[in-house]
């Protein structure tokens, strides 16, 4: 499976394949969340699997936590980070913003 996946691709100039630029929805919170403790060895991937059944959905939940930093699978050690209930809402306003 690959980490960009939902990504949209186009070609280059040269015809090399390049990944267009993405845009991301915002991801309104809900009483149907839910709130985890990061333990270790958590990662957005792994817990995108654990919770939709699918890694590739690890931005919806890093999307979701934006106050943490962006630059990493790995949220940090001990924070309490939101997984959104539903993904499809999301994955809709995703590729309606992407087309």
């Amino acid at each position: 499976m690959r980490r960009y996946r939902n990504i949209p691709e186009t070609k280059g100039p040269e015809g090399n394949l390049m990944y267009k630029t993405v845009r991301y929805p915002e991801i309104p919170r809900n009483f149907s969340d839910t709130y985890v403790y990061v333990t270790d060895g958590d990662r957005y991937d792994a817990l995108a699997l654990t919770y939709y059944g699918d890694a590739s959905l690890w931005w919806i939940i890093s999307i979701a936590n934006a106050t943490n930093t962006q630059n990493s699978l790995t949220p940090p050690l001990g924070a309490q980070i939101r997984i959104p209930a539903n993904p499809i809402p999301i994955l809709a306003k995703f590729e309606t913003m992407n087309k």
